[in-house]
């Protein structure tokens, strides 16, 4: 099959159409961020840095870390900047971009998203390191693919379709990180389970200001939901699609997050320069 002109698009120097990169410049580790700003703390961290560039917000920076050659790319905010972020790196990985045709042999990417997020659980404190075991994606990303959900994920989601009750317009999926790559984040330090993947940042996430919201008592719904030993523990706002996509093409997905709100206490943070500065050198350290 040969992917044409409309379908893979690029640019007139023959780069992915939105990422503005060729395949040279991306490392097969990756670290997606949403804050353009925050491409560049990560890449302070590196001993050498080759390669960076900036198209519309897809902020890029590629260098060795410890004899590592990794990627930091900022994505923008939602799932459907992830949608146009993982599909082009895919492409510049698996993709004979010359001759548009799928290659033979795949590469299998690492992609670690370090976002901020609100946190669910009371006791988790602010500053805490939110990690992923699922997302359950608020969006509608992964129902435009043909992507299949295995039965721990179809049993949580309707368990926790049980205990919300969202409107019949609302179909939320639930899809699991990879597993390896996110027991590799995990620590003494890390607070894990399941993300709300929420497709805005104010009504989806619970938040009212002029406009009543449509699922009543939607934040208490998720902080008191448990199955087995599944517990919903943040919100944030790619995950989803970033879990769902990755794993359809074969990739390894993981997020782990910096909590800058505790939602049940109503607290923010006064300043988190600092603990995001900790958080990506932890992830450095394991990737």
């Amino acid at each position: 099959m040969q992917y044409p002109p409309s379908e893979l698009v690029l640019d007139s120097s023959s780069r992915v159409y939105h990422l503005g990169l060729h395949p040279q410049h991306v490392s097969e580790k990756i670290i997606l961020v949403g804050d353009q700003d925050r491409v560049g703390m990560i890449s302070a961290f590196f001993d050498t840095i080759e390669h960076t560039s900036q198209h519309r917000e897809f902020v890029c920076h590629t260098g060795i870390y410890k004899n590592k050659r990794i990627t930091a790319i900022s994505t923008g905010i939602g799932t459907d900047n992830i949608d146009i972020t993982i599909n082009e790196l895919d492409a510049l990985f698996n993709i004979d971009l010359v001759n548009r045709t799928e290659k033979n042999v795949k590469t299998q990417l690492t992609l670690i998203r370090i976002g901020t997020c609100g946190i669910l659980q009371p006791e988790i404190p602010v500053h805490s390191y939110l990690l992923s075991t699922h997302a359950l994606g608020l969006d509608n990303i992964a129902h435009f693919y043909q992507i299949s959900f295995n039965r721990e994920e179809q049993l949580i989601g309707n368990a926790i379709q049980e205990a919300v009750r969202f409107p019949d317009n609302i179909r939320p999926y639930l899809v699991e990180s990879n597993a390896a790559l996110t027991q590799t984040l995990a620590s003494e330090k890390t607070y894990p389970g399941i993300t709300v993947t929420s497709s805005g940042f104010y009504g989806p996430q619970g938040r009212q200001l002029r406009i009543p919201n449509a699922i009543l008592r939607f934040n208490e719904k998720l902080t008191g939901f448990q199955y087995e030993d599944h517990r919903i523990v943040n919100f944030e706002m790619e995950s989803s699609a970033l879990f769902s996509l990755g794993r359809a093409m074969g990739h390894q997905c993981a997020t782990i997050c910096l909590g800058v709100a505790n939602r049940p206490k109503l607290e923010f943070s006064k300043g988190y320069t600092n603990e995001m500065n900790s958080l990506i050198e932890y992830v450095l350290e394991r990737i």
